[in-house]
C-alpha cells in the first residue's frame, strides 16, 4: 500500500509518498516541497490573504497531481499554524476539498507536537534521557520535552519565523538592537519553557527539520563535506560550528545568505529568525549537545498510521 502524507506547513507543503510493507514498515517513495508562503501579508492579523491562499491551493493540486502519478492509495493532509488561526480557515479547507478532493485535518499546536515527536523518534535514537525537541515553523514553534517512551511536557508557541519577521521587520542585515528586541520577545514568551525544564531537566536539545536542515547542510558544506549528511536521519552538531555559522548569518545581508552553500532560497529571510531562537534556546538552558532529527511531523503521521491510530 502507498500513502501520501502533506504538511500544509506555513512556509511550506511538503509532500511524502511511502510504500508500506507486509511487515509494517514502511520505505520513501516519493517526496518534495513547494514554498506557499501562507503568512504574507496577513497572518498577525489571523487571515490568509487572496494572493498566498491561491498559491496554497495551487501547491496543494500539484501535491494531489503527484501522489496520483505514484499511485497513492490514501492522501492523509494535516494543516498547522497558518491554517488552524486564520479567520477564513474553512474557505481554504472546502475550496481544497472542491478543487483536489483531499480532506484536510487542521490540527492543534497539541497535536502537532505531539505527530512532530513521533517523527523525532523515529529519526533519532533515543534512551531513557529526557531530550527536548524543537520544531521552528513558518507560523508557530513547538517545543517537547520526552524521551524514547513519554511526552513529559509538550506546547506550541506562536513564535514561527515568518510571524516574528512579519512583527518585527528586520533590518538588512539585523542590527544589535532588533536582535535584542527578538530576545526580550522570546524571554516574555518562553517562560512555560524554562518552567518546565526545571520540572524535566534535559540532557540535549533535538531540532526537528526546516531550520535545524539548513543548519546542518551550512555547516557540512563549510566545514567538511555534503557527504557527511547522505543516507543518515540523525547529525549530532559541534556547537563551536553553530556559533560561526550563526555569527555569520547575524553579519550578512539577503543577498550574502543567498549565496551560502546549503541554505536554500526560500530560507534566507526566516533563517535569522531561526538562528535567533535556536541560539537564545541553547544559552538560556546552558545546552551542552545538539542534534538533528531530519524526520518530522510528516513521518509522525506515518507511524501514527502504522499504529493503526489514523
Amino acid at each position: 500500500m502507498k500513502i501520501a502524507v502533506i504538511d500544509l506547513g506555513t512556509n511550506t507543503f511538503n509532500l511524502l509518498i511511502v510504500e508500506v510493507k507486509t511487515d509494517n514498515t514502511y520505505s520513501t517513495v516519493f517526496q518534495t516541497k513547494i514554498s506557499v508562503k501562507l503568512a504574507e501579508g496577513g497572518i498577525n492579523k489571523g487571515f490568509i490573504a487572496d494572493v498566498p491562499f491561491q498559491r496554497g491551493i495551487a501547491a496543494l493540486k500539484s501535491h494531489y497531481t503527484t501522489s496520483q502519478k505514484y499511485q497513492a492509495d490514501k492522501i492523509y493532509a494535516f494543516a498547522t499554524s497558518a491554517i488552524r488561526g486564520a479567520s477564513n480557515c474553512s474557505d481554504f479547507v472546502m475550496k481544497a476539498k472542491a478543487e483536489t478532493g483531499i480532506d484536510i485535518k487542521v490540527i492543534s499546536g497539541d497535536r502537532e507536537a505531539e505527530l512532530i515527536c513521533y517523527g523525532v523518534r523515529s529519526a533519532v535514537e533515543m534512551s531513557e534521557d529526557t531530550s527536548l525537541i524543537i520544531d521552528i515553523g513558518g507560523g508557530s514553534t513547538e517545543f517537547i520535552i520526552a524521551n524514547k517512551n513519554k511526552i513529559f511536557w509538550k506546547q506550541s508557541f506562536l513564535l514561527g519565523a515568518a510571524r516574528l519577521l512579519e512583527l518585527f521587520p528586520p533590518s538588512d542585515p539585523i542590527t544589535d538592537s532588533e536582535i535584542s528586541v527578538f530576545t526580550v520577545h522570546l524571554k516574555n514568551e518562553l517562560q512555560p519553557l524554562f518552567e518546565a525544564v526545571k520540572k524535566f531537566p534535559i540532557i540535549e536539545l533535538v531540532g526537528s527539520s526546516g531550520s535545524f536542515d539548513s543548519l546542518a547542510e551550512m555547516i557540512a558544506h563549510r566545514f567538511y563535506s555534503p557527504s557527511i549528511l547522505e543516507g543518515k536521519t540523525e547529525y549530532t552538531f559541534n556547537l563551536e560550528d553553530c556559533e560561526t555559522i550563526y555569527s555569520d548569518i547575524l553579519k550578512s545581508t539577503n543577498a550574502a545568505r543567498l549565496q551560502i552553500k546549503g541554505l536554500v532560497a526560500m530560507r534566507v529571510d526566516m533563517i535569522v529568525v531561526s538562528s535567533i531562537i535556536v541560539h537564545f534556546v541553547i544559552r538560556s538552558l546552558a545546552i551542552q549537545k545538539m542534534r538533528l532529527s531530519t524526520y518530522s511531523l510528516k513521518e509522525g503521521v506515518i507511524y501514527d498510521v502504522l499504529r493503526g491510530k489514523l
